[in-house]
């Protein structure tokens, strides 16, 4: 919020948010009681099945920073299993935008997954990097040799490079 920049984020949902009329609860305490506002048949890729879900949200702020508006969005899965808290400051006037805030969250899996898979092809699962500054030569660093495979890709010689160079053994090689 200090650096004014969008964010969508998983929120825990014994931590405290105000609502409009400026009380301090639990978020599930806030959305105790309330319908979805919509409801859509999903795939639920982990599962491998479709799922309804509904989604209700609400205007909500953050009890260190009462002047700026967030948005709480729930998704709810169905009876045994938890519903999915998010919470984001991008304006969330109408079930469309919320839907939209969902799968922008659903997409962002896709992407760690592709950077996980990305890391232990190139062998870069090892580095601990606290500083900034050295995460950010490595992302640099990742970016061109990702760039330089990517090019490779319809050739054969990107097989035999990740055979030579990057040979692994074991259960999360095969």
């Amino acid at each position: 919020l200090k650096r004014r920049q969008h964010f969508i984020l998983r929120w825990n949902k014994t931590y405290a948010l105000a609502d409009e009329q400026g009380r301090k609860l639990p978020c599930w305490q806030l959305v105790r009681g309330k319908r979805s506002l919509s409801k859509r048949l999903l795939k639920d890729t982990p599962r491998r099945q479709q799922r309804h879900m509904g989604l209700y949200y609400q205007t909500v702020f953050h009890p260190r920073w009462p002047k700026r508006k967030l948005s709480l969005i729930i998704l709810r899965p169905g009876k045994g299993h938890a519903p999915l808290y998010l919470i984001t400051n991008l304006p969330v006037q109408n079930v469309n935008k919320a839907w939209r805030v969902v799968f922008c969250y659903a997409r962002r899996w896709q992407v760690e997954a592709a950077f996980r898979y990305s890391k232990s092809e190139l062998a870069l699962e090892s580095p601990r990097l606290w500083f900034w500054e050295n995460r950010l030569k490595l992302m640099l660093i990742l970016s061109v040799v990702y760039a330089f495979l990517l090019s490779l890709l319809q050739a054969e010689e990107l097989n035999q490079l990740l055979r030579q160079g990057c040979h692994r053994t074991g259960k999360r090689y095969q």
